[in-house]
């Protein structure tokens, strides 16, 4: 028997059973939909993350008091050990690191801001050195960043996101006008480029002042966190270093005393991100994996009674000549050709949740190009082992006794 003619029986025995083929496959579709659509939300995730939260700027990376943290534990830990970074900690670095081309510092507040009837919930005030607009990706649309003048002389001006602008000045051009954060009136000089949201959370919701008119506002009490810029961004571990060496002797740290100060930088943060998305993803597969293997074995119990039914056919068949490999490759591929459909319909309806997401919500869903391949592979594997067994009961059934059969 030819691969094509067990092919075109194959089609025809599942054509002839549509319902029962199409509930056969659930399990198969179900798992391999599932699978595909998380791994789109995971890099769509991924490649976000990288992009937009991670994206620090070349050669670039933070000191902060509290780094890079995963449990409320550490946070806390973190909080009580560490000592508050301040003004003077960056200009310590500025001065006595070679390696180091560019240091500003941020600190942050969060208010609601409100103009006439429009308002504007939670919303970051952000006291800045005006170098750090330099040194981290803030994108100008309208107007300047702040000037180095302005931070000499605790100005009242700002530089805003564009969630502020819209929301806070609907229609109109913003720059030029006048904001009032904690009572204190606030020139508007300049307006960001638009980030957008990352899991329904903005990242345009901020407002960027001069640090000394943010100490003014708010006080002098809080923990800074520094942006440093490496003189070679192909050198930023050696600028780390000597950072540290900086900032352990201003500490007085003695040898045997872990770092009271944490780095963030773009490879920590996707690092970061990508063994959570990966623990994620493992867990999903074992879970998933649950339906595939009740797939399969749905599949071998269809098959068994599928060689049942077909036992005089297979009594006919071997009557006229049929060895038991070309029964045994029927109902192989007959289990194969079963199982990869299922495939390619859970690969559809894959395709169509992460368009669905990827229009209609925060996540940034992308379908993986392997998908379809890997997903054959799978459906082929589960197809063999599911139909071995019902192959080899139909080959080697007695064709005088199968012929017996009503």
């Amino acid at each position: 028997m030819s691969l094509l003619e067990a092919l075109r029986l194959a089609l025809e025995s599942i054509w002839a059973n549509r319902l029962r083929s199409f509930l056969t496959l659930l399990g198969v579709i179900i798992g391999i939909a599932a699978i595909i659509a998380t791994f789109a939300v995971i890099q769509g995730l991924n490649a976000y993350v990288s992009d937009k939260l991670s994206n620090l700027g070349k050669g670039v990376f933070t000191v902060q008091r509290v780094g890079l943290i995963t449990n409320r534990q550490e946070f806390l830990d973190a909080v009580r050990k560490n000592r508050k970074l301040l003004p003077f900690d960056a200009r310590e670095i500025a001065l006595r690191c070679d390696s180091v081309s560019a240091v500003a510092w941020e600190v942050h507040a969060t208010v609601d801001l409100k103009r006439g009837n429009d308002e504007l919930r939670a919303c970051d005030i952000g006291g800045i050195t005006p170098k750090i607009l330099e040194i981290e990706p803030f994108d100008v649309a309208e107007g300047r960043i702040l000037a180095e003048h302005e931070e000499q002389a605790a100005a009242s001006v700002a530089f805003v996101g564009h969630d502020v602008a819209e929301r806070l000045f609907p229609g109109v051009d913003p720059v030029g006008k006048e904001l009032a954060v904690r009572g204190h009136a606030l020139q508007i000089v300049g307006v960001a480029v638009k980030k957008g949201s990352f899991l329904g959370f903005s990242q345009d919701n901020f407002v960027k002042i001069p640090y000394s008119l943010h100490t003014k506002l708010f006080g002098a009490h809080r923990s800074i966190n520094i942006s440093v810029q490496a003189a070679d961004s192909e050198r930023m571990e050696e600028a780390m270093d000597d950072v540290r060496s900086v900032l352990r002797a201003h500490h007085r740290l003695r040898p045997n005393q872990p770092d009271d100060f944490s780095y963030t930088t773009a490879e920590g943060i996707n690092s970061l991100w990508r063994t959570m998305t990966a623990t994620l993803f493992s867990v999903a597969i074992f879970v998933v994996g649950i339906s595939l293997v009740v797939g399969g074995v749905v599949i071998m119990n269809i098959m068994l009674v599928s060689v049942v039914e077909r036992t005089r056919e297979i009594g006919v068949r071997k009557a006229v000549g049929a060895r038991q490999r070309d029964i045994e490759r029927q109902f192989l591929i007959e289990a194969v050709l079963l199982s990869c459909l299922g495939g390619a319909i859970g690969i559809l309806i894959a395709w169509g949740i992460a368009a669905v997401l990827a229009a209609n919500t925060p996540l940034p869903a992308q379908f993986p190009a392997w998908a379809p391949l890997a997903a054959f592979a799978i459906c082929t594997l589960i197809g063999v082992l599911s139909g071995l067994h019902p192959a080899k009961k139909a080959a080697r059934l007695d064709p005088i006794e199968a012929l017996r059969t009503e």
